[in-house]
């Protein structure tokens, strides 16, 4: 195998220029996230349906999913009925998020839906170690009304609710997910990022098919899932 380029080595002035104007661009971003969640926060709101999942002691309303908080995030975890394993990116994406406490302090809390079966979904969450509490929409159209209809991809929605009044106010999928993630800003900081091929990098970078890297469902389970102590 050929070793991977190597960044220009230069003096430590040099460097440090280049870095400051990296920096500059940096907190333009930073300001513009700021500015973006200020957006977010101005946004108008729609009323829910009165939709009823089923959790792992039965049916629920979607108020009751708050659990008597007021605010409420939902990521829309793909699925495949009797599939041994399950989507690896939303497996993986989720399995980051294992100290969800502080968001007591927000009146708020985390969930996973999925249009499986509960029973299933329950089955997998213990198989690959998932810390979330799981809910199942395969008896209602909730997971189409969201931007996650079975057999399609998946979402993140927040949800604000008044007494039993449930309103939608936030959306996004595909790498607007990215936000929520501590795994790319962690890898997104390495002087070779993520290595994969529709990436802009310099030649001779190593680079890799899209998705390659990613640990998979077997990997988590491995890692976290029931047995992994063993």
């Amino acid at each position: 195998m050929t070793a991977p380029a190597l960044p220009p080595v230069v003096d430590n002035d040099t460097w440090r220029a280049q870095l400051d104007d990296l920096r500059a661009r940096e907190k333009a971003a930073t300001r513009e996230l700021d500015a973006i969640a200020a957006q977010r926060r101005r946004l108008p709101m729609v009323e829910m349906p009165d939709y009823t999942l089923v959790g792992e002691n039965g049916p629920v309303t979607l108020a009751d999913v708050f659990e008597g908080k007021d605010q409420l995030i939902v990521y829309n975890h793909m699925w495949n009925d009797g599939a041994e394993w399950q989507c690896g990116g939303c497996t993986g994406f989720t399995s980051q998020f294992t100290r969800l406490e502080f968001l007591d302090n927000y009146d708020a809390r985390f969930v996973i839906v999925t249009n499986g079966p509960i029973d299933e979904a329950l089955a997998y969450k213990r198989k690959v170690g998932n810390k979330m509490d799981w809910y199942s929409s395969a008896d209602s159209s909730f997971g189409a009304d969201v931007g996650a209809a079975p057999g399609t991809g998946f979402a993140v929605n927040v949800f604000l609710r008044d007494g039993e009044k449930v309103y939608r106010t936030w959306h996004t999928d595909g790498r607007g997910t990215e936000q929520l993630s501590h795994s790319f800003a962690l890898i997104d900081l390495l002087p070779y990022g993520r290595q994969e091929e529709w990436q802009d990098s310099p030649d001779g970078w190593p680079q890799s098919p899209t998705y390659s890297k990613w640990t998979d469902s077997p990997d988590i389970a491995a890692a976290y899932g029931e047995g992994a102590n063993a």
